[in-house]
């Protein structure tokens, strides 16, 4: 496909005003979600340039660059959990008593709502993340993720009752 120099050009003026009426509120969403505004910044700049490599196929900019965040985002997550575990297994040969955990500590004090939706398997976490933190209707999450309203539904109340199970178990 040979794209012309005016099409690119039309592109990346419309991706400039998609940019220009989102990134803020994107940004914002996405610094809740990874609680450092600096990564927050990257994260959303890397979902605005692919947004501008696939223009020509996006239907709904900004369901797209929020479904886009919430993967770029579980990516962070999870590369940040195996980053832990190898540190944590680097530490486990350690003898070191100032680090042992606060044995005062309630676990409910620990639990958060971001471990609570990580907790989540990905089925569940991502609608969750674009219904709930995205702000996205039942429709465009559907929409956005190839499934029906109806099981879109469905995995937001398994994903509350399983949320709620959770917190249960530290009170």
């Amino acid at each position: 496909m040979v794209v012309s120099r005016s099409a690119h050009v039309s592109a990346e003026g419309a991706v400039r005003e998609v940019y220009d009426a989102h990134y803020g509120m994107l940004v914002g969403w996405t610094t809740k979600l990874v609680s450092d505004p600096d990564l927050a910044h990257d994260i959303v700049t890397e979902a605005f340039v692919r947004l501008l490599r696939h223009w020509g196929t996006v239907d709904e900019p900004r369901a797209w660059l929020y479904a886009t965040v919430a993967n770029l985002v579980r990516d962070h997550w999870r590369k940040r959990g195996r980053e832990a575990s190898a540190y944590e297994r680097m530490e486990a040969g350690r003898e070191d008593p100032d680090r042992a955990p606060d044995p005062g500590l309630d676990p409910a004090t620990r639990l958060t709502v971001r471990d609570a939706v990580e907790s989540l398997p990905q089925r569940l976490r991502m609608p969750v993340l674009l219904h709930y933190y995205a702000d996205l209707s039942v429709a465009q999450v559907a929409r956005q993720l190839g499934k029906s309203e109806g099981t879109i539904k469905r995995d937001l109340y398994d994903a509350r009752g399983r949320m709620a199970a959770l917190l249960e178990e530290v009170r």
